[in-house]
């Protein structure tokens, strides 16, 4: 919901049948949300880039996602590559740009059979490779935490879900998941990646754990497949997890 109280609903992701496409000339509107969203990131407590991106990807990405920019996420698609929040610990997907090479409508599959994660599109993932999606059933964000690996639906629109990533229920939000030190650590990383941790924080150890930046398309294919393997996983039974070069 908008702060107005305006609602977004994306009928295109959600299976609607009577669904009709719309061309750009629709989905321009003149309430853009630009400017709403450049104050919420001037007004973060934390620091936030929002990044440019060319006119030609913003207007391939809204089209993909048929939302128009009147709504935050169809603004940030359109008008910046993304967000680069609290150091690159969270990557707020947008069009895409060099900073930031994960746009919204390519990484999602958007116009293809074969999405990445069918009724739902992938908002934004962090730097220990937690992914969030907005479901169109029931229209809010979920949580797949690299501790869990379970979708948590955290009860959040679109919008609501970002003021509070840009706001300080961030610092909150990733307290369990932070260790000294991390700012360094992951402002060095190259947010095509993320840290993967060993053991995964979702078996118990008592030991230390090591991190080593992975490419986020393998973080993602491990997170599914150990996903997999938990559901599966009987009572009382065991996952032997080892790496192999």
């Amino acid at each position: 919901m908008l702060p107005d109280g305006r609602r977004v609903v994306f009928s295109s992701l959600c299976g609607d049948a009577s669904f009709v496409s719309h061309d750009l000339d629709a989905l321009l509107h003149a309430d853009d949300a630009i400017e709403l969203l450049r104050e919420w990131v001037a007004d973060a407590p934390h620091p936030v880039e929002l990044l440019p991106c060319s006119r030609e990807d913003g207007e391939r990405a809204l089209l993909a996602l048929q939302v128009t920019t009147r709504s935050p996420l169809g603004a940030l698609a359109l008008h910046t590559g993304g967000l680069v929040v609290d150091h690159g610990w969270l990557r707020v997907l947008g069009a895409g740009c060099a900073r930031l090479p994960r746009a919204i409508d390519t990484w999602n599959f958007l116009g293809r059979e074969d999405l990445r994660l069918r009724g739902a599109v992938l908002v934004a993932d962090d730097a220990l490779g937690g992914f969030f999606a907005w479901f169109g059933q029931p229209n809010t964000v979920h949580y797949f935490a690299p501790d869990t690996f379970v979708w948590e639906d955290l009860g959040l629109g679109y919008t609501d879900w970002l003021v509070t990533m840009l706001s300080p229920n961030l610092e909150g939000f990733y307290a369990e998941l932070r260790w000294p030190g991390w700012v360094d650590e992951v402002s060095s990383l190259d947010t095509s990646h993320v840290l993967q941790t060993y053991p995964p924080l979702v078996f118990e150890h008592d030991g230390p754990r090591s991190r080593a930046a992975v490419p986020v398309e393998s973080a993602w294919m491990l997170g599914l497949q150990l996903a997999h393997a938990l559901e599966e996983l009987p009572p009382g039974g065991k996952l032997r997890f080892e790496v192999v070069d």
